[in-house]
């Protein structure tokens, strides 16, 4: 089981150099953990780069198995706040923004690994899946 940030898929669909080993991950488990706030940061995204063409291609690749939508429930907000109060833009090296810490948020309450591109993370005390 791992969890997904928007920046592991959106490096996967803009083919971005570390896609080929995030592609790898995705493929090979068996479940993927999405956040519904990252979905919505990921078609956000993703609009804004290509319009909503690119926005529902975004949307149909997290969509159904391997992935697992996730709602946000008050343990995912809590998670969410203490990742910000620790790690936050402003307050700490890592620097996490509003989407980081949902995601975050979602492999914290499930505890397993997070996908993500980018070296934010790694500041936090979250597992990377990339190892």
């Amino acid at each position: 089981m791992i969890a997904v940030d928007s920046s592991a898929i959106v490096a996967v669909l803009l083919d971005e150099p570390e896609a080929p080993r995030i592609a790898r991950l995705l493929l090979d488990s068996p479940l993927l953990l999405i956040g519904a706030p990252t979905v919505f940061e990921l078609t956000m995204v993703m609009r804004g780069i290509g319009g909503p063409a690119r926005a529902a291609t975004a949307l149909a690749m997290v969509s159904g198995e391997p992935f697992r939508l996730v709602p946000f429930d008050e343990r995912h907000l809590t998670a969410a706040h203490d990742a910000f109060a620790r790690f936050g833009k402003g307050i700490h090296p890592a620097r996490l923004n509003f989407g980081d810490c949902m995601a975050y948020a979602v492999a914290q309450v499930a505890g397993c690994p997070l996908l993500y591109k980018g070296q934010d993370f790694a500041r936090t005390d979250i597992a990377s899946a990339l190892g």
